[in-house]
Protein backbone atom coordinates (compact mmCIF):
# COMPACT_ATOMS: atom_id res chain seq x y z
CA UNK A 1 0.00 0.00 0.00
CA UNK A 2 1.13 3.29 -0.61
CA UNK A 3 0.27 7.04 1.10
CA UNK A 4 -2.87 8.70 -0.37
CA UNK A 5 -1.42 12.11 -1.63
CA UNK A 6 -4.21 14.11 -2.86
CA UNK A 7 -2.50 16.25 -5.04
CA UNK A 8 -1.74 12.87 -7.82
CA UNK A 9 -5.32 13.13 -8.36
CA UNK A 10 -4.98 16.73 -10.03
CA UNK A 11 -4.55 15.36 -13.25
CA UNK A 12 -6.21 14.74 -16.26
CA UNK A 13 -7.25 11.34 -17.07
CA UNK A 14 -5.02 10.82 -20.01
CA UNK A 15 -2.29 12.80 -17.84
CA UNK A 16 -2.79 9.88 -15.47
CA UNK A 17 -2.36 7.23 -18.54
CA UNK A 18 0.76 8.91 -19.49
CA UNK A 19 2.41 9.78 -16.01
CA UNK A 20 2.11 5.57 -15.58
CA UNK A 21 3.68 5.12 -19.25
CA UNK A 22 6.73 7.14 -18.08
CA UNK A 23 6.17 5.13 -14.52
CA UNK A 24 6.25 1.82 -16.04
CA UNK A 25 7.72 1.94 -19.05
CA UNK A 26 6.17 1.96 -23.20
CA UNK A 27 6.85 -1.59 -23.89
CA UNK A 28 5.06 -2.48 -20.68
CA UNK A 29 2.09 -5.08 -21.59
CA UNK A 30 -0.75 -3.19 -19.87
CA UNK A 31 -3.37 -5.18 -22.06
CA UNK A 32 -4.35 -8.54 -22.88
CA UNK A 33 -7.57 -8.75 -24.92
CA UNK A 34 -9.97 -11.86 -25.29
CA UNK A 35 -8.36 -13.01 -28.63
CA UNK A 36 -5.06 -13.01 -26.54
CA UNK A 37 -3.61 -9.57 -28.68
CA UNK A 38 -1.61 -7.73 -26.17
CA UNK A 39 -1.51 -4.11 -25.99
CA UNK A 40 1.66 -1.63 -24.65
CA UNK A 41 1.22 1.58 -22.87
CA UNK A 42 2.59 2.97 -25.74
CA UNK A 43 0.78 1.11 -28.39
CA UNK A 44 -2.35 2.34 -26.27
CA UNK A 45 -1.14 5.99 -26.23
CA UNK A 46 -0.60 6.27 -30.38
CA UNK A 47 -3.71 4.42 -31.14
CA UNK A 48 -5.74 7.21 -29.04
CA UNK A 49 -4.05 9.90 -30.67
CA UNK A 50 -4.49 8.27 -34.54
CA UNK A 51 -8.20 7.57 -33.75
CA UNK A 52 -8.82 10.80 -31.61
CA UNK A 53 -7.86 12.63 -34.53
CA UNK A 54 -10.46 11.34 -36.56
CA UNK A 55 -13.06 11.40 -33.94
CA UNK A 56 -12.21 14.77 -33.71
CA UNK A 57 -13.85 15.79 -37.09
CA UNK A 58 -17.06 14.39 -36.33
CA UNK A 59 -17.19 16.10 -32.56
CA UNK A 60 -16.52 19.33 -30.68
CA UNK A 61 -14.33 19.76 -27.80
CA UNK A 62 -16.45 19.40 -24.70
CA UNK A 63 -18.65 17.14 -26.54
CA UNK A 64 -20.27 14.37 -24.43
CA UNK A 65 -19.54 11.23 -27.14
CA UNK A 66 -21.28 8.00 -26.71
CA UNK A 67 -19.09 5.05 -26.44
CA UNK A 68 -21.63 1.17 -27.08
CA UNK A 69 -18.95 -1.05 -26.82
CA UNK A 70 -18.16 -4.09 -24.99
CA UNK A 71 -14.91 -4.16 -22.31
CA UNK A 72 -11.97 -4.76 -24.09
CA UNK A 73 -8.98 -3.19 -25.89
CA UNK A 74 -11.39 -1.08 -28.33
CA UNK A 75 -13.51 0.18 -25.48
CA UNK A 76 -10.92 1.76 -23.56
CA UNK A 77 -8.74 2.62 -26.85
CA UNK A 78 -11.84 4.47 -27.46
CA UNK A 79 -12.14 6.40 -24.30
CA UNK A 80 -8.97 7.33 -24.31
CA UNK A 81 -9.01 9.06 -27.83
CA UNK A 82 -11.83 11.13 -26.56
CA UNK A 83 -10.35 11.94 -23.85
CA UNK A 84 -6.94 13.02 -25.82
CA UNK A 85 -8.69 15.81 -27.74
CA UNK A 86 -11.08 17.38 -25.20
CA UNK A 87 -14.18 15.20 -26.00
CA UNK A 88 -16.08 13.44 -23.00
CA UNK A 89 -16.72 10.02 -22.95
CA UNK A 90 -19.90 8.84 -22.21
CA UNK A 91 -20.23 4.96 -21.90
CA UNK A 92 -23.59 3.71 -22.70
CA UNK A 93 -25.60 0.56 -21.72
CA UNK A 94 -25.82 -1.52 -24.56
CA UNK A 95 -28.02 -3.61 -22.07
CA UNK A 96 -30.70 -1.53 -21.33
CA UNK A 97 -32.69 -1.16 -23.98
CA UNK A 98 -33.46 1.81 -26.43
CA UNK A 99 -36.28 3.36 -24.14
CA UNK A 100 -33.25 3.86 -21.62
CA UNK A 101 -30.63 4.93 -23.93
CA UNK A 102 -32.68 7.55 -25.31
CA UNK A 103 -33.05 9.37 -22.13
CA UNK A 104 -29.57 8.86 -21.66
CA UNK A 105 -28.94 10.65 -24.55
CA UNK A 106 -31.25 13.45 -23.94
CA UNK A 107 -29.81 14.04 -20.46
CA UNK A 108 -26.49 14.21 -21.44
CA UNK A 109 -27.02 16.27 -25.12
CA UNK A 110 -25.47 13.17 -26.62
CA UNK A 111 -25.51 13.88 -30.50
CA UNK A 112 -22.68 10.95 -31.22
CA UNK A 113 -22.13 7.48 -30.31
CA UNK A 114 -19.30 5.15 -31.01
CA UNK A 115 -19.66 1.43 -31.63
CA UNK A 116 -18.52 -1.35 -34.08
CA UNK A 117 -20.26 -3.46 -36.93
CA UNK A 118 -18.65 -6.49 -35.58
CA UNK A 119 -19.97 -5.78 -32.17
CA UNK A 120 -23.07 -5.14 -33.36
CA UNK A 121 -23.61 -8.23 -35.02
CA UNK A 122 -22.36 -10.31 -32.74
CA UNK A 123 -24.63 -8.98 -29.71
CA UNK A 124 -27.73 -9.41 -32.16
CA UNK A 125 -28.03 -5.29 -32.02
CA UNK A 126 -29.20 -4.38 -35.03
CA UNK A 127 -32.69 -4.16 -34.13
CA UNK A 128 -31.35 -1.66 -30.97
CA UNK A 129 -28.75 -0.14 -33.82
CA UNK A 130 -31.99 0.88 -36.30
CA UNK A 131 -33.67 2.56 -33.59
CA UNK A 132 -30.38 4.36 -32.39
CA UNK A 133 -29.98 5.77 -35.98
CA UNK A 134 -33.12 8.19 -35.75
CA UNK A 135 -31.96 9.58 -32.89
CA UNK A 136 -28.03 10.12 -33.00
CA UNK A 137 -25.17 9.46 -35.35
CA UNK A 138 -23.64 6.24 -35.60
CA UNK A 139 -19.54 5.68 -35.90
CA UNK A 140 -18.37 2.67 -36.52
CA UNK A 141 -14.38 2.06 -35.30
CA UNK A 142 -13.78 -0.26 -38.48
CA UNK A 143 -15.17 2.79 -40.78
CA UNK A 144 -13.60 5.38 -38.85
CA UNK A 145 -10.20 3.44 -39.56
CA UNK A 146 -10.30 3.35 -42.90
CA UNK A 147 -10.76 7.40 -42.46
CA UNK A 148 -7.22 7.52 -41.38
CA UNK A 149 -5.09 9.84 -42.61
CA UNK A 150 -1.68 10.79 -43.18
CA UNK A 151 -2.08 13.67 -40.66
CA UNK A 152 -3.82 10.94 -38.00
CA UNK A 153 -1.01 8.82 -38.97
CA UNK A 154 1.65 11.71 -37.73
CA UNK A 155 -0.56 12.35 -34.64
CA UNK A 156 -0.34 8.24 -33.80
CA UNK A 157 3.34 8.51 -34.53
CA UNK A 158 4.07 11.73 -32.77
CA UNK A 159 1.68 11.86 -30.20
CA UNK A 160 3.49 9.11 -27.81
CA UNK A 161 6.55 11.16 -28.29
CA UNK A 162 5.25 15.09 -27.83
CA UNK A 163 1.97 14.68 -26.30
CA UNK A 164 1.62 17.99 -24.83
CA UNK A 165 1.90 19.68 -28.24
CA UNK A 166 -0.85 17.22 -29.14
CA UNK A 167 -3.26 16.45 -27.18
CA UNK A 168 -6.07 18.91 -24.95
CA UNK A 169 -5.50 20.36 -21.31
CA UNK A 170 -8.71 19.96 -19.54
CA UNK A 171 -8.61 21.19 -16.11
CA UNK A 172 -8.87 17.88 -13.05
CA UNK A 173 -12.04 19.77 -11.96
CA UNK A 174 -13.82 19.50 -15.53
CA UNK A 175 -16.01 16.77 -16.74
CA UNK A 176 -14.02 13.41 -17.35
CA UNK A 177 -16.54 10.92 -18.21
CA UNK A 178 -20.24 10.17 -17.95
CA UNK A 179 -21.61 7.42 -16.52
CA UNK A 180 -25.59 6.26 -16.26
CA UNK A 181 -27.52 5.33 -13.47
CA UNK A 182 -28.66 1.95 -14.23
CA UNK A 183 -32.63 3.24 -14.75
CA UNK A 184 -33.71 0.58 -11.75
CA UNK A 185 -36.19 3.02 -10.24
CA UNK A 186 -36.80 5.10 -12.96
CA UNK A 187 -35.25 7.26 -15.58
CA UNK A 188 -31.41 6.76 -15.66
CA UNK A 189 -29.43 9.71 -14.95
CA UNK A 190 -26.28 10.99 -16.01
CA UNK A 191 -23.45 10.97 -13.21
CA UNK A 192 -20.72 13.63 -14.19
CA UNK A 193 -17.42 12.74 -12.96
CA UNK A 194 -14.74 15.10 -13.17
CA UNK A 195 -11.09 13.97 -14.02
CA UNK A 196 -9.75 14.87 -10.46
CA UNK A 197 -12.98 12.54 -9.14
CA UNK A 198 -11.89 8.96 -11.34
CA UNK A 199 -8.16 10.08 -10.76
CA UNK A 200 -8.52 10.12 -7.31
CA UNK A 201 -10.54 7.00 -6.39
CA UNK A 202 -8.06 4.77 -8.13
CA UNK A 203 -5.44 6.58 -6.30
CA UNK A 204 -7.55 5.88 -3.06
CA UNK A 205 -7.85 2.14 -3.79
CA UNK A 206 -4.00 1.94 -4.41
CA UNK A 207 -3.57 3.69 -0.97
CA UNK A 208 -6.00 1.23 0.69
CA UNK A 209 -5.41 -2.54 -0.92
CA UNK A 210 -1.57 -3.91 -1.67
CA UNK A 211 -1.19 -4.52 -5.13
CA UNK A 212 1.73 -5.69 -7.01
CA UNK A 213 2.74 -4.08 -10.34
CA UNK A 214 3.27 -8.20 -11.06
CA UNK A 215 -0.65 -8.23 -10.69
CA UNK A 216 -3.00 -9.52 -13.50
CA UNK A 217 -6.24 -8.39 -13.24
CA UNK A 218 -8.98 -10.11 -14.90
CA UNK A 219 -12.25 -7.79 -15.80
CA UNK A 220 -15.39 -9.06 -17.38
CA UNK A 221 -17.36 -6.64 -16.39
CA UNK A 222 -19.10 -3.65 -18.68
CA UNK A 223 -17.16 -0.27 -18.62
CA UNK A 224 -20.60 1.02 -18.81
CA UNK A 225 -20.87 0.12 -15.09
CA UNK A 226 -18.53 2.22 -13.09
CA UNK A 227 -16.87 -0.52 -11.30
CA UNK A 228 -15.92 -1.87 -14.81
CA UNK A 229 -14.47 1.13 -16.14
CA UNK A 230 -12.32 2.33 -13.12
CA UNK A 231 -11.60 -0.89 -11.28
CA UNK A 232 -11.21 -3.13 -14.02
CA UNK A 233 -9.76 -0.99 -16.71
CA UNK A 234 -8.27 2.36 -14.96
CA UNK A 235 -6.85 0.55 -12.15
CA UNK A 236 -4.79 -1.61 -13.76
CA UNK A 237 -3.13 0.84 -16.29
CA UNK A 238 -2.80 3.48 -13.97
CA UNK A 239 -0.87 1.24 -11.05
CA UNK A 240 1.60 -0.80 -13.94
CA UNK A 241 -0.44 -3.85 -13.78
CA UNK A 242 -1.61 -6.02 -16.78
CA UNK A 243 -5.41 -5.88 -17.38
CA UNK A 244 -6.54 -9.11 -18.99
CA UNK A 245 -10.45 -8.26 -20.66
CA UNK A 246 -13.31 -10.28 -21.47
CA UNK A 247 -15.93 -8.38 -23.05
CA UNK A 248 -19.07 -10.39 -21.23
CA UNK A 249 -19.15 -11.45 -17.39
CA UNK A 250 -22.18 -13.91 -19.20
CA UNK A 251 -19.71 -16.46 -20.41
CA UNK A 252 -19.53 -18.55 -17.55
CA UNK A 253 -17.71 -21.42 -19.16
CA UNK A 254 -15.32 -19.48 -21.00
CA UNK A 255 -14.13 -17.28 -18.21
CA UNK A 256 -12.74 -19.39 -15.63
CA UNK A 257 -10.31 -21.15 -18.47
CA UNK A 258 -9.45 -17.23 -19.36
CA UNK A 259 -8.21 -16.76 -15.75
CA UNK A 260 -6.58 -19.80 -15.93
CA UNK A 261 -4.76 -18.89 -18.88
CA UNK A 262 -3.75 -15.52 -18.70
CA UNK A 263 -2.61 -16.36 -15.15
CA UNK A 264 -4.70 -13.61 -13.44
CA UNK A 265 -4.28 -12.96 -9.65
CA UNK A 266 -7.28 -10.53 -9.18
CA UNK A 267 -10.50 -10.90 -10.59
CA UNK A 268 -13.19 -8.27 -10.55
CA UNK A 269 -16.42 -9.74 -10.28
CA UNK A 270 -20.36 -9.51 -8.25
CA UNK A 271 -21.47 -12.52 -6.24
CA UNK A 272 -23.94 -13.36 -8.96
CA UNK A 273 -20.87 -14.07 -11.52
CA UNK A 274 -18.58 -15.35 -9.53
CA UNK A 275 -21.25 -18.42 -7.82
CA UNK A 276 -21.51 -19.07 -11.73
CA UNK A 277 -17.70 -19.10 -12.57
CA UNK A 278 -17.12 -21.29 -9.14
CA UNK A 279 -19.56 -23.74 -10.36
CA UNK A 280 -18.82 -24.12 -14.13
CA UNK A 281 -15.43 -24.26 -13.68
CA UNK A 282 -12.80 -27.17 -13.15
CA UNK A 283 -10.55 -27.57 -10.10
CA UNK A 284 -7.22 -25.27 -10.63
CA UNK A 285 -8.88 -23.14 -13.00
CA UNK A 286 -9.07 -20.05 -10.60
CA UNK A 287 -5.39 -21.44 -8.85
CA UNK A 288 -3.22 -18.15 -10.10
CA UNK A 289 -6.16 -15.74 -8.45
CA UNK A 290 -4.74 -14.27 -4.82
CA UNK A 291 -8.25 -12.78 -4.06
CA UNK A 292 -11.56 -11.97 -5.50
CA UNK A 293 -13.17 -8.31 -5.22
CA UNK A 294 -16.78 -8.60 -5.68
CA UNK A 295 -19.00 -5.39 -5.23
CA UNK A 296 -22.54 -3.77 -6.87
CA UNK A 297 -24.53 -6.95 -4.80
CA UNK A 298 -23.87 -8.54 -1.38
CA UNK A 299 -21.72 -11.10 -0.99
CA UNK A 300 -23.55 -14.21 -0.04
CA UNK A 301 -21.66 -16.80 2.83
CA UNK A 302 -23.24 -19.79 0.53
CA UNK A 303 -20.50 -17.99 -2.33
CA UNK A 304 -17.56 -17.65 -0.01
CA UNK A 305 -17.92 -21.00 0.93
CA UNK A 306 -18.47 -22.84 -2.09
CA UNK A 307 -15.06 -20.53 -4.07
CA UNK A 308 -13.00 -21.54 -0.82
CA UNK A 309 -13.99 -25.01 -0.59
CA UNK A 310 -13.37 -25.66 -4.50
CA UNK A 311 -10.10 -23.46 -5.61
CA UNK A 312 -8.88 -22.18 -1.66
CA UNK A 313 -10.08 -18.25 -2.77
CA UNK A 314 -10.21 -15.49 -0.56
CA UNK A 315 -13.42 -13.08 -1.64
CA UNK A 316 -13.00 -9.63 -0.48
CA UNK A 317 -16.50 -7.51 -0.38
CA UNK A 318 -16.75 -3.73 -1.51
CA UNK A 319 -18.70 -1.06 -1.51
CA UNK A 320 -19.47 1.66 -4.00
CA UNK A 321 -22.11 3.44 -6.33
CA UNK A 322 -21.53 4.78 -9.79
CA UNK A 323 -22.16 8.85 -7.83
CA UNK A 324 -18.25 8.29 -6.05
CA UNK A 325 -16.57 6.93 -9.02
CA UNK A 326 -17.32 4.10 -7.75
CA UNK A 327 -15.30 3.06 -4.55
CA UNK A 328 -16.38 3.79 -0.87
CA UNK A 329 -15.27 1.19 0.90
CA UNK A 330 -13.43 -2.44 0.66
CA UNK A 331 -11.98 -5.48 2.92
CA UNK A 332 -7.93 -5.50 3.04
CA UNK A 333 -6.67 -8.61 1.80
CA UNK A 334 -4.82 -9.24 5.24
CA UNK A 335 -8.17 -8.07 7.54
CA UNK A 336 -10.76 -9.21 5.35
CA UNK A 337 -13.84 -9.27 7.37
CA UNK A 338 -17.03 -11.07 6.45
CA UNK A 339 -20.61 -8.99 6.30
CA UNK A 340 -18.92 -5.85 6.02
CA UNK A 341 -17.57 -4.28 2.89
CA UNK A 342 -14.36 -2.95 4.93
CA UNK A 343 -13.38 0.69 6.02
CA UNK A 344 -13.74 3.64 3.70
CA UNK A 345 -11.55 5.23 1.07
CA UNK A 346 -8.90 7.75 2.52
CA UNK A 347 -10.03 11.01 1.91
CA UNK A 348 -13.62 10.52 2.57
CA UNK A 349 -15.92 11.71 4.97
CA UNK A 350 -19.06 10.31 5.74
CA UNK A 351 -22.43 10.52 7.73
CA UNK A 352 -25.01 8.96 9.02
CA UNK A 353 -29.25 10.43 9.17
CA UNK A 354 -31.28 8.64 11.00
CA UNK A 355 -33.94 6.67 9.63
CA UNK A 356 -37.45 6.27 11.65
CA UNK A 357 -38.29 2.65 12.61
CA UNK A 358 -34.14 1.29 12.49
CA UNK A 359 -32.60 1.35 15.86
CA UNK A 360 -29.00 0.63 14.40
CA UNK A 361 -27.19 2.70 12.01
CA UNK A 362 -28.68 5.09 9.56
CA UNK A 363 -28.86 6.75 6.06
CA UNK A 364 -25.02 7.10 4.38
CA UNK A 365 -24.05 10.45 3.00
CA UNK A 366 -20.24 10.88 1.70
CA UNK A 367 -18.27 13.34 0.63
CA UNK A 368 -14.47 13.36 -1.21
CA UNK A 369 -12.11 13.78 -4.14
CA UNK A 370 -13.83 11.01 -5.89
CA UNK A 371 -17.49 11.89 -5.08
CA UNK A 372 -19.45 13.54 -8.67
CA UNK A 373 -20.36 16.93 -9.26
CA UNK A 374 -23.53 16.23 -10.19
CA UNK A 375 -26.44 14.75 -11.95
CA UNK A 376 -27.82 15.18 -15.57
CA UNK A 377 -31.27 14.50 -16.14
CA UNK A 378 -33.88 14.22 -18.90
CA UNK A 379 -35.90 16.49 -17.48
CA UNK A 380 -32.71 19.27 -17.80
CA UNK A 381 -30.84 18.03 -19.94
CA UNK A 382 -26.78 19.39 -20.02
CA UNK A 383 -27.07 21.09 -17.67
CA UNK A 384 -24.96 19.40 -13.85
CA UNK A 385 -27.16 19.62 -11.17
CA UNK A 386 -24.53 19.87 -8.15
CA UNK A 387 -24.62 18.12 -4.89
CA UNK A 388 -25.65 19.94 -1.80
CA UNK A 389 -22.43 21.04 -0.07
CA UNK A 390 -20.31 18.33 -1.70
CA UNK A 391 -22.42 14.97 0.31
CA UNK A 392 -23.99 12.88 -1.34
CA UNK A 393 -27.19 10.78 -0.98
CA UNK A 394 -26.38 7.08 -0.92
CA UNK A 395 -29.98 6.12 -0.44
CA UNK A 396 -27.99 3.14 1.71
CA UNK A 397 -28.69 1.91 5.30
CA UNK A 398 -25.77 1.33 6.58
CA UNK A 399 -23.88 1.00 10.19
CA UNK A 400 -20.15 1.78 10.67
CA UNK A 401 -18.40 0.37 13.73
CA UNK A 402 -15.62 1.49 16.12
CA UNK A 403 -13.06 0.71 13.92
CA UNK A 404 -14.77 1.89 10.90
CA UNK A 405 -15.72 -1.00 9.44
CA UNK A 406 -19.07 -0.58 7.07
CA UNK A 407 -21.86 -3.15 7.44
CA UNK A 408 -25.14 -2.69 4.66
CA UNK A 409 -28.49 -3.54 5.96
CA UNK A 410 -30.10 -2.40 2.99
CA UNK A 411 -30.72 0.57 0.18
CA UNK A 412 -34.06 2.57 2.26
CA UNK A 413 -35.95 1.73 -0.69
CA UNK A 414 -35.97 -1.41 -0.23
CA UNK A 415 -37.63 -1.78 3.82
CA UNK A 416 -41.29 -2.49 3.70
CA UNK A 417 -43.39 -0.58 6.76
CA UNK A 418 -45.14 -3.45 8.09
CA UNK A 419 -47.61 -2.90 10.93
CA UNK A 420 -45.23 -0.08 12.06
CA UNK A 421 -42.03 -2.25 11.44
CA UNK A 422 -39.09 -1.61 9.19
CA UNK A 423 -38.46 -5.35 7.39
CA UNK A 424 -35.28 -5.16 4.93
CA UNK A 425 -36.17 -6.79 1.62
CA UNK A 426 -32.65 -7.83 1.53
CA UNK A 427 -32.60 -10.15 4.76
CA UNK A 428 -36.04 -11.81 3.27
CA UNK A 429 -33.54 -12.52 0.55
CA UNK A 430 -30.88 -13.56 2.50
CA UNK A 431 -32.91 -16.01 4.26
CA UNK A 432 -34.05 -17.46 0.96
CA UNK A 433 -30.75 -18.04 -0.18
CA UNK A 434 -29.77 -19.79 2.92
CA UNK A 435 -32.22 -22.31 2.16
CA UNK A 436 -32.02 -22.57 -1.36
CA UNK A 437 -28.66 -21.37 -2.35
CA UNK A 438 -28.45 -22.23 -5.80
CA UNK A 439 -31.17 -20.39 -6.48
CA UNK A 440 -31.94 -16.55 -7.13
CA UNK A 441 -34.44 -14.84 -5.34
CA UNK A 442 -35.95 -11.57 -4.76
CA UNK A 443 -38.40 -9.81 -2.54
CA UNK A 444 -41.36 -7.51 -3.75
CA UNK A 445 -43.49 -4.98 -1.49
CA UNK A 446 -46.78 -4.62 -2.53
CA UNK A 447 -49.83 -2.43 -0.81
CA UNK A 448 -51.76 -4.13 2.38
CA UNK A 449 -54.46 -2.45 3.67
CA UNK A 450 -54.43 -3.95 7.19
CA UNK A 451 -50.77 -3.84 7.57
CA UNK A 452 -49.50 -1.41 4.75
CA UNK A 453 -47.42 -3.11 3.04
CA UNK A 454 -46.58 -6.93 2.07
CA UNK A 455 -43.70 -8.74 1.04
CA UNK A 456 -43.77 -11.30 -2.12
CA UNK A 457 -41.19 -13.54 -2.80
CA UNK A 458 -40.03 -14.19 -6.18
CA UNK A 459 -37.90 -17.62 -6.92
CA UNK A 460 -36.25 -18.97 -9.77
CA UNK A 461 -36.21 -22.38 -7.44
CA UNK A 462 -40.47 -23.99 -8.46
CA UNK A 463 -40.36 -25.55 -5.18
CA UNK A 464 -39.56 -22.84 -3.18
CA UNK A 465 -42.38 -22.64 -0.34
CA UNK A 466 -43.53 -20.78 2.53
CA UNK A 467 -43.38 -23.23 5.43
CA UNK A 468 -40.29 -24.07 4.67
CA UNK A 469 -39.37 -20.63 5.10
CA UNK A 470 -41.46 -20.19 7.99
CA UNK A 471 -39.63 -22.78 9.87
CA UNK A 472 -36.05 -21.73 9.07
CA UNK A 473 -36.88 -18.34 9.94
CA UNK A 474 -38.22 -19.63 13.66
CA UNK A 475 -35.24 -22.03 14.32
CA UNK A 476 -32.67 -18.96 12.86
CA UNK A 477 -34.82 -15.82 15.22
CA UNK A 478 -36.11 -14.15 12.52
CA UNK A 479 -38.76 -12.21 12.87
CA UNK A 480 -42.55 -13.87 11.25
CA UNK A 481 -42.62 -10.09 9.63
CA UNK A 482 -39.77 -11.04 7.43
CA UNK A 483 -41.37 -13.72 5.99
CA UNK A 484 -43.27 -13.42 2.82
CA UNK A 485 -47.01 -13.66 2.81
CA UNK A 486 -46.24 -15.23 -0.84
CA UNK A 487 -43.95 -16.80 -2.84
CA UNK A 488 -44.17 -16.89 -7.00
CA UNK A 489 -41.81 -19.24 -9.05
CA UNK A 490 -40.84 -17.55 -12.21
CA UNK A 491 -38.25 -19.21 -14.60
CA UNK A 492 -35.44 -16.66 -14.50
CA UNK A 493 -34.58 -13.69 -12.37
CA UNK A 494 -33.73 -10.86 -14.39
CA UNK A 495 -30.05 -9.50 -14.07
CA UNK A 496 -29.02 -6.25 -14.92
CA UNK A 497 -25.69 -6.04 -17.47
CA UNK A 498 -23.87 -5.29 -14.43
CA UNK A 499 -24.87 -7.96 -12.55
CA UNK A 500 -27.44 -6.49 -10.26
CA UNK A 501 -30.99 -7.65 -9.92
CA UNK A 502 -33.16 -5.93 -12.10
CA UNK A 503 -35.91 -4.96 -9.92
CA UNK A 504 -38.12 -3.15 -11.97
CA UNK A 505 -38.54 -5.91 -14.48
CA UNK A 506 -38.65 -8.41 -11.42
CA UNK A 507 -41.87 -6.54 -9.98
CA UNK A 508 -43.44 -6.26 -14.06
CA UNK A 509 -42.99 -9.59 -13.86
CA UNK A 510 -44.65 -10.27 -10.84
CA UNK A 511 -48.02 -7.80 -11.88
CA UNK A 512 -47.86 -9.96 -15.33
CA UNK A 513 -48.02 -13.19 -13.52
CA UNK A 514 -51.14 -11.66 -11.79
CA UNK A 515 -52.82 -10.73 -14.90
CA UNK A 516 -52.47 -13.78 -15.78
Amino acid sequence: MSQYRPGKAHKSIFAALLRARRQFGGKTVAIVDADDRTFTYTEIIRAAFALGSVLRRSTRPGENVGILLPTGAGSVIAFFALLAYGRVPAMLNFTSGAKNLKAAFKAAEVKTIITAHRFISLAKLEKLEEQLKKEVDILYLEDVREQIGPFDKIAGALGPVLPFIFRAHPGHDQPGVVLFTSGTEGNPKGVVLSHKNVVANVEQIRAHVQLRTSDVVFNPLPTFHCFGLTGGALLPLFSGMKAALYPSPLHVKIIPERIRKTGATILFATDTFLSRYARAGNQGDLDSLRFAVCGAERVRDETRAAVNKKYGLQVLEGYGVTEAAPVIAVNYPEDNRPGTVGQMMPGMESRLEPVPGIEKGGRLFVRGPNVMQGYLTANNPGVIEPLPDGWHDTGDIVEIDEEGYVAIRGRAKRFAKIAGEMVSLAVVENCATAIWPDNQHVAITRPDAKKGELIILISDFADADRSTLMTWAQSHGVPELAVPRKIVFVPTIPVLGSGKVDFVSAAKMLEDKALT
